[in-house]
């Protein structure tokens, strides 16, 4: 699933953009930084678990962003859904 981190239409990055997606449903995993700031790494860790997402942890902020490939470090990413149509009601 990494991989998929590395493609802009298939994730998301940041905290902000992380919360949104878990909000809506539209995350398949959440990727975390262990040195992100507390807080943040709580809200995150919080809102995977009420969703129930996937969470993977990765070192650094720095680590992120290369998986990201971004220029800036990256407290969270996710990965979003791929979900195949929904069946048409008949």
């Amino acid at each position: 699933m990494p991989e998929r981190l590395k493609k802009r239409s298939m994730r998301v990055v940041g905290v902000r953009q992380v919360l949104r997606g878990l909000k809506e449903n539209k995350l398949d995993c959440v990727f975390l930084s262990l040195d992100a700031a507390p807080h943040l790494r709580q809200q995150v860790e919080q809102a995977a678990r009420e969703t129930g997402t996937a969470l993977r942890t990765v070192a650094t902020m720095e680590e992120l962003s290369q998986l990201c490939r971004v220029d800036v470090p990256s407290a969270a990413a996710g990965v979003l859904r791929t979900d195949a149509e929904e069946p048409k009601a008949d």
